[in-house]
């Protein structure tokens, strides 16, 4: 009985709330941003370097969902070698969580490897870490909380 109390309750407690974003990766952003401006019929509302990842970053509004696309700054960023391995395209989906660190220590109770095992500052705002996809069907996973001033 305290087990299924247990699952009822961290339902509430943890919870992935709404896909964040979705991750594309890309060569070039100046030519991806006037491709992705064509195919949503607006332009993107904000770019960003993110240092510590190797990447810049542009945003993309698209209804309700965001699109960010990432282009490596640096031939040893996490993209650049993505992009040689697989090419351009879909990299990570990332969830909106409310409390990052309890997301981190739920999932990793769970069996579930990360690649960041403390949040870190990203883009948009945010505190980030990444699952590790060979915890999750090869599917890279990042975790999203909004920074609160």
């Amino acid at each position: 009985m305290v087990f299924k109390f247990s699952l009822f309750v961290a339902q509430f407690l943890f919870k992935m709330k709404k896909i964040e974003h979705i991750g594309i990766a890309v060569k070039n952003i100046e030519s991806s941003n006037h491709l992705f401006a064509s195919l949503f019929g607006k332009k993107h509302y904000k770019t960003e370097s993110v240092a510590s990842e190797g990447v810049m970053t542009s945003f993309f509004e698209c209804g309700p969902n965001k699109i960010e696309l990432l282009q490596a700054t640096s031939e040893d960023s996490p993209i650049a070698k993505f992009i040689e391995k697989k090419g351009e395209g879909i990299h990570h989906i990332a969830f909106a969580v409310d409390d990052i660190e309890a997301e981190i220590e739920r999932l990793t109770k769970e069996g579930f490897k990360m690649i960041h095992e403390k949040p870190k500052k990203g883009a948009d705002n945010k505190l980030i870490a990444f699952l590790h996809p060979k915890s999750t069907n090869g599917v890279l996973i990042e975790l999203c909380q909004d920074i609160h001033d």
